[in-house]
């Protein structure tokens, strides 16, 4: 027995033994033991964390969008019931101002009467300035958001006046001080040369000119009023027209002007609207309001400015209707959307100063709060009895209903009525739209301006990028990965693989500037070269491969198994070269020296500079590295003995890759599918600085978009904290969130199945 297998030396002594007891071992294990539960404790704490990271921040934004789709709320205050009211004759006019401080409230005795909103005391009662044997038979105001009134007067004439509000503090006192104003003179005008009573009346005034319209029975009258600068005079100088229009079958119920000046609404006893053009001077149009014979229109109101008319009838429904254009390209009154309050008739419609809101009350006392957009009922609440008036502030946070000779106000909390579902998430018709469309615009430059809030562009333009880079990037990565870890040989692999994986560290900012500025006018300066170019590099591969496969069997040998990759750099970038040089020649030949106009006049294709095919090659170079550094792990991770052995079984090595290499990885390929889109969907610079930002939803190749990412990033910085703006935002960040959460969720159960069917292997 020799020295190796004798428990003992050669000369006779025992051979040495360790003791796993000694007191040094014993330090190391509890030391380890210590290192291991650390780690252990580290990383549970770290993943928990992570975990209540993630659900901290979807609760947040569950709690900032929240407040969105809450309805309105409405508080009533004490009754105000000031001696004067009972002597103070019919409302015609009840309004409130900006502060809720002061009211305005004008009669049928042809007084104006500001009064304390909080105490319903007078402060200032103003006669106003009506010819002598006369008296006032109606009244409106213009336009919601502006304080130009007009009164209609048993003579046929006109008095336009103006209300005012200063504002001023004395300490820490706020006080409001009205007054009433004429900016056009006392004298009214004379709309009806007849002397007939004007019992309708409408304006509409600009910065150079105003327009009325009055009505008595049957008969109609428009004066246009021009300001002209008199500079010997020293004041201005007022130019009057009568505009001649076809007379009207029926008595006018309501009558209103457009404030472009363009269009005038008559409604008439039979539940019918007569629209006459202002400018051709003609009828456009006699439309029907209602289908049923029996239903009247009993109230009516504009929108604030004034395109859409709010109808009510005596059913208790309120419709929108506006000029849009049909089929045949003209402006016809339509048919929007309706609302239904109860089944009382409605006896008052008041639309908001600052949004296309509106209340409503019904015979019966009964209050809606609506939006027409949103096409939202926020509230139906009863409020009275009955009501001889109604009146709303600018702000629309305080109501009040007069019945009986007595003020009924409320404080009113409505702050986000412009989302609904619908808004978000379906087509909307909305104000000078012919048909119903997705659209985002969230501001503008003036206050009558409709929010579109419609989340469905935006979402489509962050699957359009992403899908055009992942179009791109994952046949790139995929066969990359594929090549590198099962064909490469691993010299090779060593040197490619880092710096493939070297790109995702290049910031995606520097790539959004570089697609913005000099890939996308590159690529329409070169557009022929570049199409050419993702169609012939495949083809030069291939005739490359071809012609390497009938090279002599002694060339081929002579270049090491896995390095053939290094043949094809040349060819690459030949083909690449060629076609680029071959652009402007391809261009003159075929598309008439100009594919971006080719494209517009024989495709019908739209062609902006910065578009999807810039985003998915800027794109795609981002999201690539991602892809590839974890589905090449994946196969490279496949074990050589399921290789080995199917090699040995007689499979060729494509067979082998095809039916037993490829198979084992797809769950890790898949993963890596996975991240990539991840990252292409929540990907921000790149989108924002190389796409135009145009929230549209076209799959045009040459067209951009919006994504939702990039609006956050873009929009978040001007939206008022609190604001609807502000909290859709949010709304946009959680569909985000959700999305991911749900293609994650959706993706680990594939993977998870996968791996359960091919873990056989």
């Amino acid at each position: 027995m020799n020295e190796l297998t004798n428990p003992k030396m050669a000369h006779g002594s025992p051979a040495p033994r360790i003791d796993f007891n000694a007191p040094a071992f014993q330090r190391k294990r509890r030391l380890r033991a210590w290192v291991d539960r650390l780690t252990h404790g580290y990383v549970l704490v770290g993943g928990l964390a992570v975990l209540a990271a993630i659900t901290m921040i979807f609760f947040y934004l569950a709690y900032v969008v929240a407040p969105l789709f809450k309805g309105a709320h409405l508080q009533s205050r004490p009754a105000l019931a000031p001696a004067w009211l009972k002597e103070a004759g019919k409302p015609l006019l009840l309004t409130l101002e900006e502060q809720n401080m002061v009211g305005l409230r004008v009669s049928d005795q042809g007084q104006a009467v500001f009064f304390d909103a909080q105490s319903g005391a007078a402060l200032q009662t103003i006669p106003l300035p009506v010819p002598a044997g006369t008296h006032v038979v109606s009244i409106a105001k213009s336009q919601p958001g502006t304080p130009w009134l007009v009164a209609g007067l048993a003579n046929g004439q006109a008095l336009v006046m103006r209300s005012s509000y200063q504002l001023t503090y004395t300490g820490d006192t706020k006080a409001v001080t009205p007054t009433l104003e004429f900016p056009y003179g006392q004298a009214p005008f004379t709309l009806d040369p007849k002397g007939r009573a004007l019992e309708r009346v409408s304006l509409t005034v600009t910065d150079t000119a105003l327009m009325l319209a009055g009505s008595s029975g049957a008969q109609l009258s428009v004066l246009a009023v021009t300001r002209e600068d008199d500079l010997l005079a020293g004041q201005p100088r007022l130019e009057q027209a009568h505009i001649d229009l076809p007379q009207m079958a029926e008595p006018a119920k309501a009558i209103y002007l457009d404030p472009r000046q363009q269009w005038l609404y008559v409604l008439n006893g039979r539940a019918q609207a007569d629209v006459y053009d202002l400018r051709q001077r003609t009828l456009n149009g006699r439309y029907k309001l209602v289908e049923d014979a029996n239903v009247q229109v009993t109230a009516s109101q504009q929108l604030a400015g004034g395109v859409s008319l709010m109808v009510g009838t005596s059913k208790g429904t309120i419709s929108q209707w506006f000029m849009a254009r049909d089929v045949d390209g003209e402006p016809r009154l339509s048919h929007i959307r309706d609302f239904q309050l109860g089944d009382q008739p409605i006896a008052f419609i008041r639309p908001e100063e600052r949004r296309k809101g509106f209340i409503a009350l019904d015979a019966s006392g009964k209050l809606g709060v609506f939006h027409s957009t949103a096409h939202r009922t926020l509230l139906i609440e009863q409020v009275a009895t009955h009501g001889d008036a109604l009146g709303m502030s600018p702000r629309a946070d305080r109501l009040m209903v007069e019945q009986d000779h007595q003020w009924l106000p409320f404080a009113l909390s409505n702050p986000h009525p412009e989302v609904s579902w619908s808004a978000l998430w379906e087509r909307v018709w909305y104000e000078n739209y012919d048909k119903p469309e997705f659209v985002w615009q969230s501001t503008a430059t003036n206050s009558d301006f409709e929010p579109k809030l419609s989340l469905a562009p935006l979402t489509y333009g962050t699957l359009k990028a992403a899908f055009y880079a992942m179009l791109l990037a994952a046949p790139l990565a995929i066969a990359a990965a594929i090549y590198t870890g099962y064909f490469m040989a691993p010299p090779m692999r060593r040197k490619v693989k880092p710096v493939i994986e070297l790109m995702e560290a290049m910031p995606t900012v520097i790539l959004g500037f570089f697609a913005g500025l000099f890939l996308a006018p590159y690529v329409e300066g070169h557009l022929p070269g570049i199409i050419g170019l993702f169609l012939l590099t495949p083809l030069g591969i291939l005739l490359a491969a071809f012609g390497f496969s009938h090279l002599p069997v002694r060339w081929r040998a002579a270049l090491p198994s896995g390095w053939e990759a290094a043949l094809l750099i040349p060819v690459i970038l030949l083909v690449c070269g060629l076609s680029l040089y071959l652009s402007p020649a391809i261009e003159t030949a075929w598309f008439g020296g100009d594919m971006r106009q080719w494209i517009t006049q024989h495709l019908g294709l739209g062609f902006d500079q910065r578009n999807a095919l810039v985003v998915g090659m800027a794109m795609g170079f981002a999201v690539i590295p991602n892809i590839y550094s974890i589905a090449e792990d994946a196969i490279f991770s496949v074990p050589r003995s399921l290789t080995h052995g199917s090699l040995a079984l007689g499979a060729t090595p494509w067979q082998t890759l095809t039916r037993v290499v490829l198979l084992t990885a797809s769950p890790g390929i898949f993963s890596a599918l996975m991240i990539g889109l991840g990252r292409a969907v929540g990907e921000t610079m790149i989108v924002l600085m190389a796409t135009g930002n145009t929230p549209i939803m076209d799959m045009n190749l040459f067209e951009g978009m919006r994504t939702l990412a990039a609006n956050v990033a873009v929009e978040m910085p001007e939206s008022a904290v609190g604001s609807s703006h502000y909290r859709v935002l949010f709304l946009t960040a959680l569909v985000l969130l959700l999305f991911t959460f749900v293609m994650n969720t959706v993706a680990e159960v594939i993977r998870q199945r996968l791996r359960k069917q091919y873990s056989s292997l």
